[in-house]
């Protein structure tokens, strides 16, 4: 057999591998559509279509490859130590294989994921604060149309198909990562706000806090995060600007990845997030230059990464009962240099006065 008709013959098995790949997302996608057209309202109902993985795991690492034994009977996770810096004895990532039923169907449709640890890279995770030097005027300055988006519908609509993909690349994802593990103490309590599959957490985050919880649109999302110890709230925080679902002083820090960007009522989210604070808690706010641009409320696209986070430090102005605010450039450095995501942070520590519960 001549190279090229072994070329062709190569090329005909991967073309017919690709259809097989391109059916099945299609199919999987057609499965969504038609539980979405089953539903009326907002798509889905909680229990009309559910993700399942196999199992739950601690991950034991090797030096070459990692592997895994089974926590909870409902998980199953496999992890891969490839390209990882041999220093690190936790997986570079976890691949999950995903099924999704819809209601009593015995049948499903299984995908793959992966979850990257932030862990086992070759990138290095400088932190240069950034000063913030705007100054607010006592009287809010903003106009509605600052708030406005090019998509205004219901955000509902937009996030009810569970989308199981990042928002930053995977340097970023690492560099939030690693601050995390830095700057949110042990046992603390967490709450990740518009959170998803992902809370970007660092894997011993689990065991070593003492709860975490998340909000966040869309509630396959988040059945799927197994970082969440203390539940998940599914809420569209664009329609109710509130987190009555949580006591008054209940959790140590409050987290925001990439998603402040998309609040219409950013000042009545913070003050929600000031009063489930604890006195001395904090929020931590992170974000890159990367967004769903219809979605993105008009003044944040017109703006570059320096006034994102002084608009951000405007918001916790306006929300009062934060202490001085502190900025952070974590971009992660990469051997080559090359250019990847820009990840920023912004700190509010909420006022260490008198507990509500103790006046």
């Amino acid at each position: 057999m001549s190279i090229l008709q072994i070329m062709r013959n190569s090329n005909t098995r991967w073309n017919r591998s690709f259809l097989r790949c391109r059916y099945r997302c299609c199919m999987m996608l057609a499965f969504v559509a038609i539980s979405m057209a089953s539903r009326n309202n907002h798509g889905f109902a909680a229990n009309a279509l559910s993700f399942q993985s196999m199992h739950q795991a601690e991950f034991l690492s090797a030096s070459s490859a990692t592997f895994v034994t089974g926590a909870v009977a409902k998980f199953g996770f496999v992890g891969t130590a490839s390209d990882a810096n041999n220093n690190d004895s936790a997986p570079y990532c976890m691949k999950r294989e995903l099924h999704m039923n819809f209601d009593s169907n015995p049948r499903s449709r299984g995908f793959l994921v992966r979850r990257f640890t932030g862990d086992s890279t070759p990138y290095k995770f400088p932190v240069t604060p950034v000063r913030l030097v705007q100054d607010w005027p006592e009287e809010w300055p903003f106009q509605p149309q600052d708030f406005s988006r090019s998509d205004p519908s219901n955000d509902q609509g937009f996030y009810t198909i569970p989308k199981f993909v990042y928002h930053i690349d995977e340097p970023a994802v690492a560099s939030l990562t690693q601050y995390y593990r830095k700057n949110i103490p042990p046992n603390s309590d967490i709450l990740d706000i518009c959170s998803s599959w992902v809370s970007h957490y660092p894997l011993e985050f689990t065991s070593t806090m003492n709860s975490i919880a998340a909000t966040g649109m869309n509630s396959l999302e988040l059945q799927f995060n197994d970082q969440l110890t203390n539940g998940y709230e599914a809420r569209n925080l664009n329609e109710t600007p509130n987190l009555d679902c949580y006591d008054d002083e209940s959790f140590d820090v409050v987290t925001c990845v990439v998603s402040i960007d998309y609040l219409i009522e950013p000042v009545k989210v913070l003050k929600e997030v000031w009063r489930v604070l604890r006195p001395g808690g904090k929020m931590i706010v992170s974000q890159s230059n990367r967004c769903f641009p219809t979605k993105a409320i008009a003044m944040w696209l017109s703006m570059n990464d320096r006034q994102h986070l002084e608009l951000i430090n405007g918001y916790f102005q306006y929300a009062g009962g934060f202490e001085e605010r502190n900025a952070y450039d974590i971009t992660a450095t990469l051997p080559d240099n090359s250019y990847r995501d820009p990840m920023f942070i912004v700190e509010a520590v909420k006022e260490r006065t008198k507990s509500k519960k103790e006046e």
